[in-house]
């Protein structure tokens, strides 16, 4: 039985929502994936979850306080299998793997994904990752959106994830992304400040939040080139939250070509996705103590664009 109470700064108040986000963080560490929000839906018209000790509807509007109580349940397992899918490796050594992570590919298996990602090829190319992750996301250090471009590093053992991780929260690994945005930033340079949590009214998306809720974000940006209702623009990352540029360009109210989630709905450019790419990644070597220095050029599709511009 699991027992929750519905708290002020809890980041949904429907039922259904709430349980969703709440059990992926209960299981976020078991190497098991939980319940789709359509699953939760289903075990709440079960009557396997109530709140109060009564049955109740999935959209109900939780009030602070309220008592939701949880059946016991199995998670579902999702087992990562290696899969030979094509990489593009910049670079690989006994502690380390950098990748041109190309637009489409999901990292690590989940719900909604449970094969063709990142960590799928991954296990087809070497049965050396690091175990940190559990078992669906071996070697994963830090992710990319499924739509977003570029360079990530991964860790072959324990110890090179470890460092790398501790780089990432210290602020000391540089990464840096370009971007086509919407219309012109006012400023040729800036600094997005900002907690990051999730929308309240999707829980696909994350929105700038108050400074007592959701995890601090900081992005820098610096405008490379200004077109008539575009412009390209630098991005480095001091914090890596989820969807954190494509949040902070929406914020900006400039928001990233091609990003129907954060964008506009009608596109004037056909893309796959928002044009992002994680262009230059520097780093310490987890194990050699030496600096090392990857910057990968822009994809065919991106460049089409900026000519189109």
């Amino acid at each position: 039985m699991i027992n929750l109470i519905y708290e002020e700064n809890d980041k949904s108040t429907r039922l259904d929502n709430f349980v969703t986000i709440k059990l992926s963080e209960i299981f976020k560490d078991d190497g098991k994936v939980f319940w789709t929000r359509s699953q939760v839906k289903r075990l709440i018209d079960d009557g396997k979850i109530l709140v109060n000790s009564k049955k109740i509807k999935a959209g109900y509007l939780l009030q602070i306080k309220d008592k939701i109580t949880i059946e016991e349940i199995e998670p579902q397992e999702i087992n990562a299998k290696a899969q030979e899918i094509p990489l593009n490796i910049i670079y690989e050594d006994e502690d380390i793997i950098v990748i041109n992570k190309v637009q489409g590919m999901v990292v690590h298996p989940c719900a909604t994904t449970k094969d063709g990602t990142l960590v799928n090829a991954l296990l087809f190319h070497t049965s050396d990752l690091s175990g940190i992750n559990g078992k669906l996301r071996p070697g994963i250090v830090h992710r990319l959106d499924k739509d977003t471009s570029g360079l990530i590093v991964v860790a072959k053992n324990d110890k090179a994830h470890k460092v790398l991780s501790k780089q990432l929260e210290t602020k000391t690994c540089k990464r840096i992304y370009l971007a086509i945005l919407e219309g012109n930033l006012k400023e040729d340079s800036g600094v997005v400040h900002n907690n990051l949590g999730r929308d309240v009214k999707n829980r696909k998306k994350y929105a700038v939040v108050n400074e007592k809720s959701g995890k601090e974000a900081i992005t820098h940006y610096k405008v490379l080139k200004r077109y008539k209702n575009n412009c390209l623009v630098e991005f480095e990352l001091k914090t890596g939250r989820t969807h954190q540029i494509r949040v902070h360009s929406a914020y900006l109210g400039h928001p990233i070509v091609g990003d129907k989630l954060y964008g506009y709905a009608k596109q004037k450019f056909k893309t796959n996705g928002q044009l992002l790419h994680a262009k230059e990644l520097i780093f310490i070597h987890p194990l050699k103590n030496v600096e090392m220095k990857f910057d990968c050029v822009l994809p065919d599709y991106f460049k089409e664009i900026l000519n189109k511009l």
